[in-house]
């Protein structure tokens, strides 16, 4: 068995002060992966013992980034999805493993007023090609922060937040057209209806206190990977981000 785990640390430098390496270690994952690490190369030293580590940085400083700290050394690393204007922001690792791609995103968000959502339709659509070619050579694991609530179950208030970014008819129909093309949304699968359970909770009116959240972290494989599914969780109880880390146990 092998325990993924992802998480969103919104700035590793401070996710460290906060527990970071506690988390990692305790957590004895196979496979670690961050996104929104916010720093270039050489500005955080680790202690990462046991594991083998890849970065991908944005070319902007302190901002976005994804990393993946792994036990079992990739045949293969690719950084972005090949498409230049989509490459700059260090939102995209692919380890290749024997019997699997992992694929560590952190999606762009829509921002305010969905300011962004042109690009975001246009890096959907490239990224779910990205995906599908991958499938067609060998099974897919994703996971990350995909920045889209995906059904009014997946948080605390939906009518609130209806057309805003991440929760708005264009993001929720992307998700949808990408599960249709041969993913499975591995918390979904095995807790369909299982509601308050989010990943995300704004920094602003208390709203991790009173669990006003969105489950906006996930782990996605390719409808050939089912049956080596065991398990799926959302550490809801684990701090030092606005996110939590979301878990995936594979056979």
């Amino acid at each position: 068995m092998k325990k993924l785990i992802s998480w969103n640390v919104n700035g590793l430098r401070a996710c460290v002060k906060k527990g970071f390496l506690d988390v990692l270690k305790e957590s004895d994952a196979d496979i670690f992966c961050i996104q929104e690490s916010k720093l270039q190369e050489g500005q955080i030293e680790l202690d990462l013992e046991g594991y083998y580590d890849y970065w991908n940085y944005a070319e902007k400083k302190g901002y976005s980034g994804t990393a993946i700290f792994s036990k079992e050394k990739a045949l293969n690393v690719s950084l972005g999805i090949g498409i230049e204007k989509h490459d700059k922001e260090g939102r995209v690792i692919t380890l290749e493993f024997e019997d699997f791609y992992l694929i560590n995103v952190y999606t762009p968000n829509s921002q305010q007023k969905l300011a962004r959502i042109d690009y975001r339709m246009n890096w959907e659509d490239d990224f779910r090609s990205y995906l599908n070619d991958l499938k067609k050579i060998k099974s897919v694991i994703v996971c990350g922060d995909l920045n889209v609530a995906h059904k009014e179950i997946d948080l605390k208030n939906p009518k609130n937040n209806k057309n805003n970014a991440g929760f708005s008819d264009e993001e929720r129909g992307k998700f949808g057209e990408l599960l249709n093309s041969g993913f499975v949304d591995t918390y979904r699968y095995f807790y369909p209806d299982k509601e308050g359970i989010y990943s995300w909770w704004s920094y602003r009116f208390n709203a991790r206190a009173n669990n006003a959240g969105w489950r906006i972290d996930y782990f996605l494989v390719s409808d050939d990977f089912k049956e080596k599914l065991v398990d799926a969780n959302i550490h809801t109880s684990i701090e030092g981000s606005d996110h939590c880390p979301v878990e995936l146990i594979i056979k």
